[in-house]
């Protein structure tokens, strides 16, 4: 459990891909297995609620996209590449695995010799723990001004997975540790935080929250290299039942620290999976479904981007404004959970 008193998000930002891919171009990439599968036109969308995600051009790195974001959080801030005291890198997605990506990202900034870095990756919850970690050292007097960035590409995974169920002599139940995977997107955030005393204007306020942890859940969903290309195979169903049970437990934990109850939040920002997560997840959780602000539809699954991201478009939408207080709800492979309390 933790507590800010002073944790306010100055700037955020999001960078947006320029490819999009829908759902229906990826299943007609998919027909000769859906002829053979005897498997119905339409049923990734129908599935997941996802009709579209986005993918930055083949070779585009995550440092790229996490300093373009990173651009656009600075111009948005009152502060300078030479006020940053620390740069995190949040995300799945590495450039390698040396050296940290933060430090592609510090250079192509501009940021000073005197900011740190260093890379935090945490499958889909890095950047709500980036901002855990930030706000230690900035309430805590270590550093004054963070930088968190994430960058995530999907598309390196999609492509494998799209060649793997094509040559591969697969029947309906073998495709199904490989259908989360056509799910994923690409984008990236980035946020500048500070003290709140430090800001011009209101700003978003972390106030505190709670973590938890099931490893027992660790082999659901796991995510590799191979042969330089990404894959990942994932247990989804028995993934949902474990991380809704986790989410739970998390939740009554999150409502004794903070004092918040379900008709506390005006919004409630998810990790952003699809339909069936959401849904259940509420469910789960005794929260009214008209409190949700999703952005699934439009950008799938984009990692450590997706809480961050929606939590921008949801301000950027006019649905969170200042006095608005909304739940940040987090959850990774791991499994791991996070849940922040948020003050506009």
């Amino acid at each position: 459990m933790f507590t800010f008193s002073q944790l306010a998000i100055e700037s955020l930002a999001y960078a947006e891909p320029p490819e999009v891919w829908t759902s229906d171009d990826i299943e007609a990439r998919l027909a000769p297995l859906y002829e053979r599968l005897k498997l119905p036109a339409g049923r990734l969308e129908l599935m997941t609620g996802i009709r579209e995600r986005r993918f930055w051009p083949l070779g585009h790195r995550p440092s790229a996209a996490s300093a373009e974001a990173g651009k656009k959080a600075l111009a948005q801030s009152k502060f300078g590449p030479g006020d940053i005291d620390l740069v995190i890198h949040c995300a799945v997605c590495r450039d390698r695995l040396e050296p940290a990506t933060a430090a592609a990202v510090h250079h192509e900034l501009g940021l000073g010799q005197h900011c740190q870095l260093f890379d935090l990756s945490n499958a889909c919850l890095g950047f709500i723990n980036g901002l855990m970690v930030a706000g230690g050292l900035i309430e805590s007097g270590q550093v004054r001004r963070v930088l968190l960035v994430s960058g995530e590409n999907g598309r390196p995974l999609i492509e494998r997975t799209l060649r793997v169920l094509l040559e591969g002599d697969h029947t309906r139940k073998s495709v199904k540790p490989y259908f989360a995977n056509l799910t994923i997107g690409a984008g990236a955030v980035a946020a500048v935080l500070c003290r709140a005393e430090e800001t011009d204007a209101p700003c978003p306020r972390i106030i505190g929250g709670v973590t938890g942890s099931d490893s027992t859940a660790n082999q659901l969903c796991q995510g590799d290299s191979a042969g330089g290309e990404l894959d990942m195979q994932t247990d989804s169903e028995a993934l949902l039942a474990a991380g809704v049970n986790l989410a739970q437990q998390t939740w009554t934990r999150f409502q004794d620290h903070t004092g918040w109850t379900t008709d506390t939040p005006d919004r409630v920002i998810c990790h952003q999976v699809g339909r069936r997560h959401q849904r259940a997840l509420f469910e789960g959780l005794g929260l009214a479904l008209d409190k949700d602000f999703s952005t699934f539809e439009e950008w799938g699954n984009v990692g450590s981007v997706s809480l961050p991201l929606t939590l921008a478009k949801a301000r950027e939408t006019g649905a969170l404004t200042t006095g608005s207080k909304a739940a940040l709800l987090g959850i990774g492979s791991g499994l791991v959970c996070a849940m922040l309390a948020l003050e506009c």
